[in-house]
Parts: C-alpha cells; structure tokens; sequence
C-alpha cells in the first residue's frame, strides 16, 4: 500500500512539474522513453513551433526572432520552348508541358504538406507565363483552382521589355529570341515582386520538381538560420552537382530536418526576402537586361557578401539533359520525386 501511494505521488509530482515547465516556457526530455512530456511528443516528430523557437536534440531551443509572415511563389512557364540554348532532351524525355505541369503540381503538394504544420502564414502563387497554348494554361489554371491560397496568370509581353534587353551574339536567331524572352520573363517577376507587400519571395522556374517537404524545410530554416545569423539569406532548393566539382569551403548549417551548406553560385530558383531583393535590385535588373557570361553572374556577385544556402540532400529536383552538371542531384531518388509530381496530392492522407 505504501508504494502504491509513493507511485501516486510521483506522478502527481511529475504532472505539477510537467504543468510548471510549460508555463515558464521550459522543455523536459524524458529518456527513458524518449519523449517530450511538456509537448506530449515524441523526440523524432516536429518539436520546433514555427515563429517562436526551434528546438533540434540535443542542441536545444533558438529563439526565433526573425518571424516569417507570408510566402510569395512567383514561377515562370512556358510550355512551348524545350531548353533556351540547345537542343537535347530533358531526363524523362517529355513534353516540355509536363515539367510545367509537374512544377506547379508539386508546389501545390508541398503548400498542403507544410499546411498541416504552418496555418498561420499567407501563401501566394503568381504565374508569368509566356506562349503557353490555351489548352496547357487550362490544365494550370484548374491544377490552382484545387489549392486554396491566392492565385493569378499573367500573359507576358516580350516587346514591353526587347529594347531594352541586350544579349549576347549567338550567330543564331532563335536562341536569342528565346534568351530575350526568358530575359523578359526574370524583368518581369522582379517587378511584381517589388510591388508585393509580403515577406519572403520564391521565384521559381518551370522545371523543378519539389519534394513535399520542399517548403516546410524552407521556411523553418529561413526563419532559423536568420535567428541566429540575424540577416535576411538566400535558400536554393537544390543540391547542384557541379558545385561539388571546384574545392571550395562550405559552412554547414543545421536546418529543420535537413543540413545546408554555404554555396557562392545558384541557379534563378531561389528564396529570399522582399528586403533582400530591395536591398540587391540593380544588381537583380542588370541580370535581367543585360546577359552575362555566366548568366546568372550579377546573382553570384550578391552571394560574396550575403549568405546563400543549399541543402543536403536536395530538396527538388532540376529536369535539365541527364548529362547536365545543373540537374540530377546525388543521393535522391529521382525517379519517386518524378512520379509523386503526376499528381495532386490528397492532403488529408497526411
């Protein structure tokens, strides 16, 4: 009887101690059993609670004092010209449709799985698009009807913009009629993204295949990394191999679930916030008037003095030729990260 009550008031001690931690903002770990008692999880789940603190075993808690309040996705699309510069085939031999379509669908998976963790945040999807056909700009617009953030396609129009872009001399017309467009394309989302009143802007391009994690990784690191860096950055969501091929120094940040490492070059999908961009506009508008040799130059001459972040292993995947330095990630299932983008996800199976 008498260790009846021992046990008894143990646990009324541990309730009363549990209650106590809560409200002074404390975390226990029980390892016994390796759970959070004050969260009631257990510690491989979710402990992080987003705009507040990030807890990673057995570091422990950051504080978050750089809150995220929206995200703008801002994706260009075409789904009438294969690649700008070339010829060969994409992996998986496709339609250039279809990566459309598989980009935006798998946006579209990715909001509703980081959804069911994130309520609290305004999403929104702004497409500009250029020479899609009727039927292709149909099957988008009903893929978007199916998601319930803020949505809207802009038809892009190349003369408003072709004196005043300047290319390089490809003695091949229609690659530098296709490089001005593209050009016009990056002008464009610059411009709408200057108007937005949000927070953080992802500017995505139409052949890069999310994982449904994609975005809540995004933005639980964003929020981290510029807690403890206290400066606004730039994630990219892809692992590039060909950044693996010069020896280079990385710095390695613990993310959410995943590792980033510090890179000095990315390609033209990335995230950061309106503050960055207002901070880098010329630099970001002379990238879109003006090519450069490499093209994306001007953006590379941003990450020497800002921090720029791609993670390991990748977070999607970039549907360039098989023999491209610029796609197939290692250490990824490519072939899952393809299939999983054919449809829209039921967000109620997570």
């Amino acid at each position: 009887m008498k260790e009846i009550k021992q046990q008894k008031s143990k646990k009324i001690f541990k309730k009363l101690f549990i209650k106590l931690c809560r409200i002074l903002g404390f975390e226990i770990i029980d390892q016994s059993n390796f759970s959070v008692p004050t969260l009631d999880k257990k510690i491989n789940e979710n402990l992080s609670n987003f705009n507040n603190k990030s807890i990673t075993l057995p570091l422990g808690e950051i504080k978050i004092t750089r809150k995220v309040l929206s995200l703008d996705i801002i994706i260009k699309t075409c789904t009438g010209v294969n690649l700008v510069t070339q010829n060969k085939k994409r992996m998986f031999e496709q339609n250039k449709s279809e990566y459309t379509f598989r980009t935006i669908n798998s946006l579209i998976n990715s909001i509703n799985f980081a959804r069911k963790t994130i309520d609290k945040i305004n999403f929104n999807i702004t497409i500009i698009d250029h020479n899609s056909k009727k039927e292709d700009l149909n099957v988008i617009t009903n893929a978007l009807n199916r998601i319930n953030v803020n949505s809207k396609i802009i038809n892009l129009d190349v003369s408003e913009y072709e004196k005043k872009i300047n290319v390089l001399n490809k003695n091949n017309l229609t690659i530098e009629n296709n490089m001005k467009s593209t050009m016009a394309s990056i002008k464009k989302s610059l411009e709408i993204a200057n108007t937005l009143n949000g927070d953080l802007i992802y500017f995505v391009e139409d052949d890069y295949l999310h994982k449904k994690e994609a975005i809540l990784e995004m933005l639980f690191t964003y929020e981290k990394i510029s807690s403890i860096c206290e400066s606004e950055v730039f994630l990219c969501p892809v692992d590039y191999p060909y950044l693996y091929m010069p020896t280079k120094k990385s710095e390695i940040f613990l993310g959410h679930n995943y590792h980033w490492r510090s890179v000095d070059e990315s390609l033209l999908t990335f995230m950061t916030s309106k503050k960055m961009l207002d901070k880098h506009i010329m630099e970001l508008n002379n990238m879109a008037l003006t090519e450069h040799s490499p093209f994306e130059a001007p953006l590379h001459k941003i990450y020497k003095n800002e921090i720029c972040l791609s993670p390991v292993p990748s977070l999607a995947l970039h549907c360039t030729n098989v023999n491209s330095v610029f796609g197939l990630s290692p250490n990824i299932d490519w072939l899952k990260i393809w299939n999983d983008s054919k449809k829209i996800w039921d967000e109620n199976k997570f």
